[in-house]
């Protein structure tokens, strides 16, 4: 996986440092996407930036308001949302989240490629608009499966 890795994200940077443009990563949680994430930025962190996402929630321990989320009201959010300031938002919990165009154009005017991590409905709304990214979907590895056959045989499969 590590060659794989290795080989895809060398061959992604180098393509997208041509001409940069947001990488988008998108797939169900536990597919890898941090693990992916992760390896990206440990081998080209020189040449990658992550936008930092707003949210209406409030900061866990630890977190910090511009390096993990920018951390907002619910009324500074709608407003923006109404302003057309964000390329992609969404409701999880009651709380809301979204990615600021600005966010995104402050990784790109640092000549970094920009790693965006959002679900299905955020591709949506970054397909909208005008950023020309490249999309990533990361499926999630194989389940391996064990049931009994009417109780007499062990059978396995895979769920894809």
């Amino acid at each position: 996986m590590v060659y794989c890795t290795y080989t895809v994200g060398f061959r992604l940077v180098h393509s997208i440092r041509m001409m940069p443009r947001p990488l988008v990563l998108c797939g169900p949680s536990g597919a890898g996407k941090s693990t992916l994430m992760k390896k990206l930025f440990d081998e080209f962190g020189l040449y990658l930036g992550f936008s930092v996402s707003h949210t209406t929630r409030s900061p866990r321990i630890g977190e910090e308001h511009g390096t993990h989320y920018y951390f907002v009201t619910i009324e500074e959010m709608q407003k923006a949302i109404d302003n057309k300031e964000f390329i992609e938002h969404a409701k999880y919990s009651g709380n809301l989240y979204g990615t600021s165009r600005k966010a995104v154009d402050d990784v790109l005017s640092n000549g970094k490629i920009c790693i965006l991590d959002i679900d299905l409905q955020g591709v949506q709304q970054v397909k909208e608009t005008d950023l020309q990214a490249y999309y990533v979907f990361i499926r999630p590895p194989s389940i391996e499966v064990s049931c009994f056959d009417l109780g007499h045989s062990k059978v396995k499969f895979h769920v894809q």
